[in-house]
């Protein structure tokens, strides 16, 4: 049953907000009578797919819709209305009663000045106060995020990720804002470090009693923090509901094909390998690069794997522990420093050596990266992208081109009709479904698959993995899976390869490297990993916080 109960404590109340858009002429409706209370103390979710209304509701109560669109209804802050508010009130509000938190973080900070400076600029904007005052205030809010002091002294890129999404925190609760609206917040960290930045929304939200409007495609995150959800399809509210009911007894339709569609860990028969001759063989491998002040930095040290033909190798590891220069180390991107390293039988240092080598090398592998927006040339057509490495790497011209796309796109399951369509004219799944057509043009040995699910939405994501699982069984081409999401690994891969400080940690088949891992550093980071289960996290997180004390 959908609820939308309005109480004492709710600090925003959105009622029958609706939101259109002009485009080219035409109107198109994004939200669509959306109704919701956010109460104080508590963490609502917003969840749905892309397009279904989400962020254009948060951006809303900022005002910071663009000028094409028209916004009705409303959306009270305190009993404040804020649809159709003066500049100055918005001014006010945005970043004073309420704050925000973006996904990514690096794109939230000005990389021309320190941290300490952003931070200072961020509380003299809503506070009638001097510079000494407000570095007192940059100490303690360092403090409550949990940051070092030098932190203020630091330019944004010298910062990791989870310290820059603290210092975004930091930023958006400095004036102790009523409502804090949260955009995907940990989609880009590694499951340790959001681990860390879930803990911190949690202390804050108890600590400030503060309202967060949480805004996530990852239904374990809202098992974790939520304390509400409400779900948009198509700018509609279809369900809300306290978390532990949505989650044990989801009534809409929708709402229910969301939680199917959630990889889940260990509540699956396993993939099932016919895995044949190794593809990639790796011996020893030791990769290093020039650091600052002449220092050499060992990225991966002394690794050895092999990868088999029919075969997917999930490799996993946070940020900085070595899984994309291996990657690169295989597509001959990055030179190996010592060991051997061979992909279909050809030794990849020695082709660096000799183009030709290295064209024929890269003609077998395919590479699938996280964004298809950004691996896709803007200017060329679906058609010309999927065709650009059976022009580079075969004879394969004029009609034969044409059908040979045409059964690329019938592989990864797309219409014809969009061979003609630009990168930005697709749905984030579509563009994905491009760049594996792409990578699967030459019928590779190899696929290189880095985080290609983790920007989806758990659908779209859900659809993607099958395939992939599909096109893997039917190509036979051996497959390294990188992901930090360790569910999705698990639904996927036939073997696991955990990395942490450049090494191989632990290796194994799947079901037993992540049902009984054995290295130190796989426990924590499958006990760092939320479940798409409330009632279960919650006691999960329970027994972390009893077993630390």
């Amino acid at each position: 049953m959908t609820e939308n109960v309005l109480t004492v404590d709710t600090v925003l109340a959105v009622d029958a907000l609706h939101i259109s858009f002009d485009v080219d002429g035409r109107t198109v409706d994004a939200v669509r009578g959306v109704a919701f209370g956010l109460r104080r103390g508590r963490v609502l979710a917003l969840v749905g797919e892309s397009g279904s209304g989400k962020s254009a509701t948060a951006l809303a109560a900022l005002g910071l819709l663009p000028a094409t669109a028209t916004v009705t209804g409303s959306i009270e802050l305190d009993g404040r209305e804020l649809v159709g508010a003066d500049r100055a009130t918005l001014r006010a509000v945005r970043g004073g009663r309420i704050g925000t938190v973006f996904q990514e973080p690096m794109s939230a900070l000005n990389p021309m000045f320190t941290v300490g400076d952003q931070l200072a600029e961020a509380v003299r904007a809503h506070r009638d106060v001097g510079k000494k005052a407000a570095a007192v205030r940059v100490q303690e809010l360092l403090q409550l995020v949990e940051l070092p002091t030098s932190v203020t002294r630091a330019y944004p890129h010298e910062l990791s990720g989870g310290q820059l999404q603290r210092a975004v925190i930091a930023m958006a609760v400095s004036c102790e804002p009523a409502v804090l609206i949260a955009d995907e917040p940990t989609t880009a960290l590694d499951v340790t470090v959001q681990a860390g930045i879930l803990d911190l929304l949690r202390d804050l939200r108890a600590r400030l009693d503060t309202a967060i409007l949480l805004i996530t495609h990852d239904m374990g995150v809202v098992a974790d923090l939520a304390d509400d959800v409400v779900v948009l399809r198509d700018g509609q509210v279809v369900e809300q509901a306290p978390v532990e009911r949505l989650f044990a007894q989801p009534e809409h339709e929708y709402t229910q094909a969301l939680l199917a569609a959630v990889p889940r860990r260990s509540t699956h028969d396993g993939p099932v390998s016919t895995a044949g001759s190794p593809v990639v063989q790796l011996r020893d491998v030791t990769i290093e690069y020039a650091g600052r002040h002449g220092r050499r930095v060992t990225a991966v040290d002394g690794v050895s794997l092999d990868i088999a033909a029919g075969e997917i190798l999930g490799l996993v590891g946070e940020s900085g522990s070595g899984k994309t220069t291996l990657g690169r180390a295989i597509a001959g991107l990055v030179p190996v420093g010592s060991g051997s390293l061979s992909v279909a039988g050809t030794d990849v240092a020695a082709a660096r050596g000799n183009p030709r080598r290295l064209r024929e090398v890269r003609s077998r592998l395919g590479i699938v990266f996280q964004d298809p927006a950004s691996s896709l040339n803007p200017r060329r057509t679906v058609a010309d992208s999927i065709a650009e490495p059976l022009l580079l790497h075969s004879d394969v011209r004029g009609d034969a081109l044409t059908s040979k796309v045409d059964a690329l796109l019938d592989a990864v399951q797309l219409v014809r009709t969009v061979r003609d369509r630009y990168p930005h004219e697709l749905s984030g799944g579509q563009r994905q479904r491009v760049a594996i057509a792409r990578a699967i043009a030459l019928d590779p040995a190899l696929l290189i698959a880095d985080e290609p699910t983790s920007a989806l939405d758990v659908s779209v994501q859900a659809r993607i993995l099958r395939l992939l699982r599909d096109l893997q069984r039917d190509l036979g081409f051996a497959c390294l899976f990188v992901s930090h999401d360790l569910a999705v690994v698990e639904q996927l891969a036939d073997r696991v390869a955990v990395m942490h400080r450049g090494r191989v940690v632990e290796t194994g088949p799947t079901d037993v490297v992540l049902g009984s891992p054995v290295d130190p550093y796989t426990q924590r980071l499958l006990a760092a990993a939320p479940v798409a289960d409330p009632v279960l996290q919650r006691s999960r997180r329970a027994a972390a916080v009893q077993r630390a004390g």
